[in-house]
């Protein structure tokens, strides 16, 4: 008992086992060099340390003293073997001082040292085994016998008597054969396990990359969208600025022009004044003569005043004529902010054709396509159109042009037919067979809708959507070069659905394969 108290004492109570190089703390406490730097390190973030047993604060990281006294009694006292030291059994037969136990013998009932063990019997029925307190437990609960048997079939140790008894005719071996098995059994679970733990230690780093990627990409695209915008308002900012800068500039410039001809008019008005006034100091003469003796009226006119009347009635005309502001130097001006707002769409998506129309020569023969070129519905007239090697055996048609680069987006509109498909394919694409269908083959990708359940396929393999879409409108988004093919569900609001990712090699089409109902395509939008 004193030797398993002094182990006790001599564990770390970090990792629980005896200590190795053992160092202390200021306040007394001991731990293995490792684990205290360990619990060190992760308190560094922190700034607060403390002792693991006692909580004991220090102000900054403590530093180690090594025990060397500590260190002494590990060497010299463990050098009794680990298993005398934790069973803490003593030889049966050493009376006059107790001497640890190396084994014990189930059949004695007896724990024995080296000594003893020398001089103990070898006959088969003295079972010997680690040392052991609890000897009942190695024997049989109803015949008081050694187990020396295990019962395959029960999955239970047994003794002689067992195996004779209720066992009897059940398939037994012996408990170290059996034990053999079972620990073989066990190497190939825990094998498994490993292999298990591996792959899903190595799913985990895929999908922290994966997840490390999303967040870079989402900082990306935020950091886009923001320098985007700070360009919209700058610009705008200065369009606004450039906008009333002319519009003050107009209307000094007229306020100007105003300003003279008011002042050359006022002129004009005190001159005619004066002249009235003179007029009407002869009308109240009463001397004949000096009334005969003044001009006439008439020539008391300037007569280069007698065209002045006119010339300032046509500037006045023209005055009026253009009372207003240039808005057209403004309209122009204000024109600039159609040519940020394309800016911006072609900071979204890059425009490509102007509209998606379906290729006539392409579509199979129990497809109807409308005369805009945008609708493809099932038929069951044949249109009897010519066999050609661009033409889909089954119900498909391809659209007239393809995408070699950018971003592009195209929404479409399906009728609650019984299935239909779309999306996207190369022009290689086989025309006859089942392998043609969009999604069937390694040349396209498709959103297949079969009655009510959706799902995308490229190359045979199906993905299943496990939400349900209500909408039956679906928008196509394409990035070339990003080699990214998207679906989404055009509800309120947009949804992702599933995206595509491939290194495309060849122009891309837009594709639709219908059975029953139409699809539409309501555009391609930059």
């Amino acid at each position: 008992m004193a030797s398993a108290d002094l182990r006790d004492e001599l564990l770390c109570s970090i990792c629980l086992s005896t200590y190795t190089d053992p160092v202390m703390l200021r306040c007394g406490h001991n731990f293995c060099r490792v684990c205290i730097d360990r619990a060190l390190d992760t308190q560094d973030e922190s700034g607060v340390y403390s002792c693991p047993d006692c909580r004991e604060r220090f102000q900054e990281r403590p530093p180690l003293m090594r025990n060397i006294a500590l260190r002494n009694i590990m060497e010299n006292i463990l050098i009794i073997p680990p298993t005398q030291m934790e069973t803490g059994i003593c030889c049966t037969y050493c009376v006059d001082s107790p001497v640890p136990a190396v084994r014990s013998c189930l059949h004695c009932e007896a724990s024995l040292c080296e000594k003893h063990l020398r001089a103990h019997s070898k006959s088969p029925e003295h079972v010997l085994s680690d040392p052991s307190t609890s000897v009942e437990k190695r024997k049989c609960p109803v015949h008081k016998k050694i187990l020396e048997y295990y019962c395959t079939e029960d999955a239970a140790c047994i003794c002689v008597y067992c195996s004779a008894g209720e066992h009897r005719g059940h398939r037994v071996e012996m408990l170290d054969e059996a034990s053999k098995k079972k620990m073989e059994k066990l190497r190939n679970v825990l094998q498994k396990l490993t292999t298990n733990r591996l792959e899903t230690a190595e799913r985990v780093q895929c999908l922290e990359a994966q997840r490390r990627k999303a967040q870079e990409k989402a900082a990306g695209e935020a950091e886009r969208v923001t320098a985007l915008c700070t360009d919209i308002r700058r610009r705008v900012d200065d369009l606004e600025k450039k906008v009333l800068s002319e519009i003050s500039r107009q209307e000094k410039e007229e306020s100007l022009s105003l300003s003279a001809l008011i002042h050359q008019l006022e002129i004009k008005k005190d001159e005619l004044s004066r002249k009235m006034r003179h007029i009407e100091e002869l009308c109240n003469m009463t001397d004949p003569l000096t009334v005969l003796q003044e001009p006439d009226t008439g020539d008391l006119c300037d007569p280069e005043e007698k065209g002045g009347d006119e010339d300032t009635g046509g500037h006045d005309k023209q005055l009026h004529d253009g009372d207003d502001l240039d808005v057209a130097v403004i309209s122009h001006t204000l024109h600039t902010l159609c040519e940020v707002i394309s800016g911006i769409r072609k900071g979204i998506y890059v425009e490509g054709p102007a509209d998606i129309l379906l290729d006539v020569n392409t579509a199979a023969n129990y497809l109807l396509i409308s005369d805009d070129l945008k609708t493809a519905t099932c038929t069951e007239r044949d249109q009897n159109r010519p066999k050609t090697s661009k033409r889909f055996q089954y119900n498909q048609v391809m659209s007239r042009r393809g995408f070699t680069s950018g971003r592009h987006y195209w929404d479409v509109e399906g009728s609650r037919s019984r299935w239909w498909r779309v999306g996207m394919c190369y022009p290689s694409i086989d025309r006859r067979g089942r392998r043609s269908l969009i999604g069937e083959n390694n040349k396209s990708w498709s959103l297949w809708r079969c009655y009510n359940q959706y799902s995308v396929r490229h190359d045979s393999e199906e993905i299943e959507l496990p939400d349900k879409i209500s909408s039956n409108r679906v928008r196509i988004c394409l990035d070339y070069e990003a080699g990214q093919l998207s679906f989404y569900e055009l509800c309120d609001p947009i949804r992702h659905l599933h995206t595509f990712t491939a290194a495309f090699s060849e122009p891309l089409h837009a594709v639709l394969c219908v059975y029953g109902g139409s699809i539409k395509i309501l555009g391609c939008k930059p």
